[in-house]
């Protein structure tokens, strides 16, 4: 499962946009929360994502913070709540909102989503409600706990999630990087180390 995407906006559209990835190009979902995110084409850019698997298709939606993700997938597990009603709720208001509205009961609010009825505001509330009370706790401890990452881990973990977006094993492509990471003196751009990784891999 791809869940985090690097790479160069190519197309910017709603509901989909093109992102390129060393020549590959992902097309990828997005709430307008997101899309009001996003650079200008051309521009690089970096999506966490949630991978829809259907019999017939594979479907890549993108969010701009891991809040936004988690909401999708948490009302993606309600009954009757698919990825593209899923998608257009978070259109209609942040996933902070919406947290707010849920675990609040605030109906009123939920009401003004567009495509929301009161039937589903209230199956929203319903049985959500304890899922993202536990999520909100969850992510505030995560954050409570966070270290900040250097210049380098950015730089490595950014590379090391394009390899594996484009194929590359788990192994080979930390393996890659590591030693690249140790051959040079300062802090590679992303541009580079995923150039000289892409070089390795390919030897």
């Amino acid at each position: 499962m791809i869940s985090r995407l690097s790479g160069i906006l190519i197309h910017k559209s709603v509901p989909a946009i093109t992102v390129d990835v060393h020549g590959v190009g992902y097309r990828v979902f997005v709430p307008l929360t997101t899309f009001y995110e996003l650079p200008e084409a051309g521009g690089p850019v970096t999506l966490h994502l949630h991978t829809h698997v259907k019999e017939d298709a594979i479907n890549l939606f993108g969010f701009y913070t891991l809040e936004e993700r988690n909401m999708f997938q948490v009302m993606i597990s309600v009954s009757g709540i698919g990825p593209r009603l899923a998608m257009n709720i978070l259109s209609g208001i942040s996933a902070a909102e919406l947290v707010e509205a849920i675990t609040g009961g605030n109906l009123r609010r939920l009401l003004h989503i567009p495509g929301v009825g009161r039937k589903m505001a209230e199956r929203l509330v319903l049985e959500l409600k304890d899922k993202v009370l536990k999520m909100d706790r969850d992510q505030t401890a995560v954050r409570d706990h966070a270290v900040p990452m250097t210049a380098a881990e950015t730089v490595r973990e950014d590379a090391f999630s394009a390899l594996l977006n484009l194929g590359y094993k788990t192994a080979p492509a930390r393996e890659a990087i590591e030693k690249i990471m140790q051959e040079e003196e300062t802090v590679p751009p992303l541009d580079l180390l995923l150039k000289k990784a892409l070089q390795r891999l390919s030897g």
